[in-house]
């Protein structure tokens, strides 16, 4: 590599820290920080406040009503340019219990990985960055860059406040450029870029039938909640995917010729993905470009779950009296989430089910940084420069940040997500036995040291 650190000192620093990355991250995994059980969020935002202090932050909370606080801590550099990073220190419920190899919040150590949740969604890259930041100073008194950083606790329940929080304290917040919570690299060592998320909508479909449960041999006679939803659900798309409430797809941005070059350029890891998800293919046998199109591309309407009538073990003959869908929409630019909302609600009222109700419980915009955008491009020039490899860059990742939008309304600032993660393709975010590979996170480290130098260069 041409120059993976940007000084002999800093090398030193981190050979002769070698595991502190991994001890922070075991701290912060200790600490139960579960947003959406309101269990330890309280605690754990002090301690990544007390953390941050500790290594040289001037530290302010943002605070808005019935809020766990965005911890924000600046350091001032030596270079003019300023980088505002984007992390969370919220996490999802570790359930079903039984199914983890290991408690979920007792980190472990196995076979060169730890498990634990939060691991790599997305407490390593808070150990990753802070250890960078540790060892610039270390080696040099101070940072090559003035970095900005805020670390909120909802993420994983939609980042409900953020839009407050983005409108109340847009001053704070801006930057020369921004890092959300990030990327990695691939199995071919090349670093991993992603430009933006899709949107989402989350609603829940609710159908009353009957007063109560009532005995099965009613059924000739009576209506079945779980009937209608079913039915209610199959006119919402085909078989094969596509979503058929009228106008759903109006707005969808058509991609550019250089987002397709983009996607082409991207190495083949189609047997992993089949690996990590147990699958023999993938929709309509797609693969190669049109399988990338698809995933980065295509707006969705996905069942999140189904609940009706008796679902233990043996047998119970009911006829449920209330049946439930939880859906989310992933939605790509320019789709605005309340008109796809508006849309659902005239397309069940158009096919008879005014009586399904829907409740909303969390939207957020699709936001994508153009590949052209300055600061992307000196991202992926540092990047290549690190791995000596060529950059794989993602115009649209798959999954969603809620603060992106907001961030676009009320900061006027686009970023993108850099190889500075210590997540990887199997790291099981959100599932049992999460965890991340000891030896990415030694390299998130690394490029985040390496990174953080590039940037203050002229």
């Amino acid at each position: 590599m041409t120059r993976k650190l940007q000084s002999n000192a800093v090398q030193a620093y981190l050979d002769q820290h070698k595991d502190e990355a991994q001890h922070l991250l075991e701290r912060l995994c200790r600490q139960r920080s579960v947003a959406a059980q309101n269990d330890g969020v309280e605690e754990m935002a002090n301690l990544v406040e007390s953390l941050l202090a500790e290594n040289g932050f001037s530290i302010q909370r943002l605070t808005v009503d019935d809020a766990p606080p965005v911890i924000f801590g600046e350091i001032r550099g030596r270079s003019p340019f300023t980088l505002l990073l984007y992390n969370h220190y919220d996490v999802q419920p570790a359930e079903p219990l039984e199914l983890w190899d290991t408690p979920p919040f007792e980190p472990t150590i196995r076979d060169g990985k730890l498990y634990a949740r939060g691991s790599s969604d997305n407490k390593a890259e808070i150990a990753a960055r802070l250890t960078a930041i540790r060892a610039l100073r270390a080696a040099h008194g101070e940072l090559p860059i003035t970095i900005r950083w805020m670390i909120e606790g909802e993420e994983e329940i939609g980042s409900i406040h953020f839009d407050e929080i983005a409108r109340k304290y847009a001053h704070l917040l801006q930057g020369d450029g921004a890092l959300w919570e990030g990327s990695g690299f691939d199995e071919d060592g090349r670093p991993s870029l992603v430009l933006g998320c899709k949107g989402l909508v989350y609603v829940q479909l609710d159908v009353q039938g009957v007063g109560v449960d009532a005995h099965s041999g009613n059924a000739p006679i009576l209506p079945s909640a779980a009937w209608r939803l079913v039915q209610a659900l199959a006119s919402l798309r085909t078989p094969e995917g596509k979503v058929l409430i009228p106008g759903f797809y109006d707005a969808v941005m058509t991609p550019s010729e250089a987002e397709i070059e983009a996607l082409a350029s991207q190495g083949d890891h189609e047997e992993l993905l089949k690996k990590a998800f147990a699958v023999e293919t993938f929709n309509d046998n797609l693969t190669g470009i049109e399988l990338r199109k698809r995933q980065a591309f295509s707006p969705t309407c996905n069942i999140a779950g189904l609940l009706s009538g008796y679902t233990g073990e043996g047998t119970k003959t009911v006829l449920p009296a209330k049946a439930m869908a939880k859906i989310d929409f992933r939605l790509v630019p320019e789709q605005d989430p309340d008109d796809i909302v508006a849309k659902l609600r005239a397309h069940l009222d158009a096919h008879g089910y005014q009586d399904i109700s829907i409740t909303t419980f969390g939207n957020a915009e699709p936001v994508m940084t153009p590949l052209a955008h300055p600061f992307a491009q000196r991202v992926a020039h540092i990047a290549e420069e690190y791995a000596e490899k060529p950059v794989s860059i993602t115009p649209l990742g798959g999954g969603t940040l809620p603060l992106l939008g907001s961030m676009r309304k009320h900061v006027n600032l686009l970023g993108l997500m850099a190889p500075g993660n210590a997540a990887y393709w199997g790291s099981a975010a959100h599932s049992p036995n999460e965890h991340i590979r000891l030896s990415d996170l030694e390299r998130a480290v690394s490029y985040n040291c390496y990174m953080f130098t590039a940037l203050g260069e002229e």
